[in-house]
C-alpha cells in the first residue's frame, strides 16, 4: 500500500470512528506503532486529524446532539420491540431510572399504571408518565439540551446522588466489547455514568447496529451492565463474548408487522 493511500485510509477511519488507537491502526495496516505515530504527526500538521494520548480523534464537525424528532424515526421497529421487552423487567414498587433515549420514551408510553418511582432527565418521558397517576416522577433538572429535550450537567448529576434505585434503563450511541459504552455527547455520557452508579442493576437497551462502534465520550465498562436487551440481528460472536462476561442478553425478534 502506498503511503498516501495509507494516510487517506487512516483519516477515513478516524472520521468514521470519531477516535482510534495507535495499536488498532498498526494492526489494521500491519506496520509498527512508531510508523503510525509518524503518520499521525504528519496528518495532524496537515490539519486532517488531531492526535490524542495513544491515538487520534476526528476534527470533523459533528452534531453531538441529534434532534429528538430525527431519533424518533430512526430504527423505530427495533426500539419499540426492545422497549416492550424492557417493560417486562419492571415490577410493582420498583424505583427506576429512565434516560433520555427514544427507547426509554417508548418504554414510558407502555409502562403500566402501577406504583413506581421513576427518575428521569427526559422532558418527553416525564410528560408521558405524568398521565399515569400511580407513578411518581422525579425530574433531575439541570442544563436543558433543546435538541434532545433532556437535562444534563452538574445539577442533574448532583440530583442523582440523592437517590438509589433498583434498576436503570438506558441506551447509548456505541458499544465496543473491549472499551465499553460511549456517547457522542459528553454531558449525556457523564450523566449516564452517574445513573449506572446509583443503581443495583443496569439494563442496556440497544439495537444491534450500535455494536462495534465507539463514540467520542466514554460512559462505562461493559462489565458495569447487568442485562442487555437487543434485537435478534446481533451476531453469535458478540453473544459469546457477553456470555463470557456473565452479562444476561435477551434477544428480541423483530416483528414483520408495522410497530404501533
Amino acid at each position: 500500500m502506498l503511503l498516501a493511500e495509507r494516510h487517506q485510509k487512516i483519516v477515513d477511519l478516524v472520521n468514521l470512528r470519531s477516535s482510534i488507537r495507535v495499536s488498532e491502526l498498526s494492526e489494521i495496516f500491519s506496520v509498527t506503532d512508531e510508523t503510525i505515530r509518524r503518520d499521525l504527526e504528519k496528518l495532524e500538521k496537515e490539519n486532517k486529524l488531531r492526535r490524542s494520548h495513544g491515538g487520534a480523534v476526528s476534527i470533523e464537525e459533528k452534531e453531538s446532539e441529534v434532534d429528538f424528532s430525527e431519533r424518533e424515526i430512526t430504527n423505530v421497529l427495533e426500539k419499540k420491540v426492545i422497549a416492550r421487552e424492557a417493560v417486562k423487567q419492571v415490577e410493582e414498587g420498583d424505583r427506576i431510572i429512565l434516560d433520555a433515549s427514544t427507547t426509554a420514551w417508548y418504554m414510558s408510553k407502555i409502562l403500566p399504571n402501577i406504583p413506581l418511582t421513576v427518575i428521569t432527565n427526559s422532558i418527553k418521558v416525564a410528560i408521558e408518565l405524568s398521565k399515569k397517576e400511580k407513578i411518581q416522577v422525579i425530574s433531575t433538572g439541570g442544563l436543558l439540551l433543546p435538541k434532545s429535550l433532556s437535562y444534563v450537567g452538574p445539577l442533574a448529576e448532583r440530583s442523582l446522588e440523592n437517590y438509589h434505585v433498583n434498576k436503570t434503563f438506558l441506551s447509548c450511541k456505541g458499544i465496543d466489547l473491549n472499551s465499553g459504552l460511549s456517547d457522542s455527547n459528553e454531558w449525556q455520557a457523564l450523566l449516564k455514568r452517574k445513573m449506572i452508579e446509583r443503581s443495583d442493576k443496569t439494563i442496556l437497551m440497544v439495537d444491534s447496529s450500535k455494536f462495534g462502534y465507539r463514540e467520542f465520550s466514554h460512559i462505562s465498562s461493559i462489565n458495569d451492565i447487568s442485562h442487555i436487551i437487543v434485537d435478534d440481528k446481533l451476531n453469535n460472536d458478540s453473544h459469546a463474548i457477553l456470555r463470557d462476561k456473565n452479562i444476561t442478553v435477551t434477544s428480541v425478534a423483530l416483528m414483520t408487522e408495522s410497530a404501533s
